[in-house]
Order: C-alpha cells, then sequence, then structure tokens
C-alpha cells in the first residue's frame, strides 16, 4: 500500500481511550499520529436526574444515544443501580452513527434507529415525523448543544435532558501540547465541538496562539467544522461521512492537496 501521508505529523485530540482507531488509520497511511488527549471522562456532578430517568426508563418511548461515551456511562450506571435492559423493546433506541449504534448492541440495547447522516440534524429529521405527543430521553455530556431537544419539543415531543458525564480537560494536555507543537504538527484532527474548545483551554494554559498557524484542521462533520470557525481556525477538509474513516480519508485529502 502506498504511504500516502508519509514524514507527516498529525495531532489526535480524542480521550485517551477512544484514541487508538483515528491513530492506526493514520498510521497506515504512512503518517505520524500525535496523540493529545483533551478530553477526560468524568462522572456527573449529580447522578440524581440519571438515576431517576433509568428508575423509569420504560415510561419513555425514544432513549437517544449521541456518542459511544454515553452509552458507556449509561450502561455503567444502570449495573451500578441493578437495572438491567437487555435487548428492552421499549424505549426504542436511536443513535447517532454505528459506532454509538454498536457500543449500544453491546451493552445490550437493541437499536431502532440511526440516521443516515451521522450527525445531530439528520436524527431530528428521522424522528421529527413520530415524535408529537412522545417521550424522549437524551442522555448525553454535561454540556452540549440544544439541538436536539429543541427540535423534537418544536415537534411536539416531550424530551428529558439528563448529565450522563463530564467532559474535562486532562491535567497533562497542555504539556502535551506545547511539546507536539515544537516537535512540529502539520494537521490537527476534531471529532467533536468539545475536541475543539478543549484544544483552544488547553493552548490557553500552555500560553500557544490558538489556532494553530501553519496546521491544518480537519473536522468530523458540520458541526464541529462550525466551532472551528467560531474559533478563527477555517477547516482544510471535513469527514463525508461524519465517522473516524470519513476523518481519516479527510486528513489524507487535506494533506495530500499541500504543495
Amino acid at each position: 500500500m502506498r504511504l500516502t501521508l508519509s514524514g507527516r505529523r498529525v495531532l489526535v485530540t480524542r480521550a485517551a481511550h477512544q484514541a487508538s482507531k483515528l491513530s492506526d488509520g493514520l498510521r497506515a497511511l504512512g503518517a505520524e499520529p500525535v496523540e493529545v488527549p483533551v478530553l477526560e471522562i468524568q462522572p456527573p456532578l449529580s447522578f440524581e436526574a440519571l438515576d431517576r430517568a433509568l428508575r423509569q426508563l420504560d415510561s419513555y418511548d425514544w432513549l437517544i444515544f449521541t456518542s459511544a461515551n454515553t452509552v458507556r456511562q449509561l450502561a455503567e450506571r444502570s449495573a451500578a443501580l441493578g437495572i438491567s435492559f437487555e435487548k428492552t423493546l421499549t424505549p426504542q433506541v436511536a443513535a447517532v452513527g454505528e459506532a454509538t449504534a454498536s457500543a449500544a448492541w453491546d451493552a445490550g440495547f437493541a437499536v431502532a434507529l440511526v440516521p443516515e447522516s451521522y450527525v445531530a440534524e439528520s436524527l431530528v429529521e428521522s424522528l421529527a415525523g413520530q415524535a408529537a405527543g412522545k417521550r424522549i430521553l437524551l442522555a448525553r455530556a454535561e454540556i452540549a448543544r440544544d439541538v436536539i431537544p429543541d427540535a423534537l419539543r418544536v415537534a411536539g415531543a416531550v424530551v428529558d435532558v439528563v448529565d450522563a458525564y463530564r467532559n474535562v480537560l486532562p491535567e497533562a494536555a497542555p504539556e502535551l501540547l506545547r511539546q507536539a507543537l515544537d516537535a512540529g504538527i502539520d494537521a490537527a484532527t476534531f471529532t467533536s465541538s468539545s475536541s475543539v474548545t478543549h484544544l483552544a483551554e488547553a493552548a490557553r494554559h500552555a500560553g500557544i496562539a490558538f489556532p494553530f498557524a501553519g496546521v491544518l484542521a480537519v473536522s468530523i462533520g458540520p458541526i464541529t467544522s462550525a466551532t472551528l470557525r467560531e474559533h478563527g481556525w477555517e477547516p482544510a477538509a471535513e469527514a463525508s461521512p461524519s465517522d473516524v474513516e470519513g476523518l481519516i480519508a479527510a486528513t489524507a485529502l487535506a494533506l495530500t492537496s499541500l504543495p
């Protein structure tokens, strides 16, 4: 196989437990992945709302998962409470993307809906026509966009949003980032809006200007791209489809387009 990215160094900002698939794919193309995790999963400040929702999960018509992290946190908390949802049919489960759906199946949830495009707006479009009068549970990170709940409420659904976990900046991130940039980086990959905001925070702590001069930004999808633009960083490429494989392909396209 031709190593199209030979000699290129690519920043991988995913959480440490999720970085391997992206790093391995970049490495297979000859790139050197430089892992600087800027996201660390921690429990919510309170489990009260999540526990209450889990204990009455069968009262909901739909349960929405927007990430594999949410699936894992929900499964762990359910186990801690002694609650089992093995292939339950109530509620129906919707997952944003195949990776999230796979994690949900592995955790024992029967997935009824995966939108054609792996973004929140596509999921809303898939559910909106049948949302009127339905009770929907959205478990997610503590700080997240309100696109899904707002749109489904407009469509007539009753939506409960609960915090399943928090994304925090790892303590080591600023120093790891400084070392990575000192050694040189050709491109930075972003798998979520949180990865953008947390990398910007790490740069601020390290005293580094953000965005990084001379470094290409590659986004996993339109929402992440919008967050990059809010920070003054125009993406050099955007994944299509919005998954890890698409991000690897977009990175290769951006870097091979350089003179």
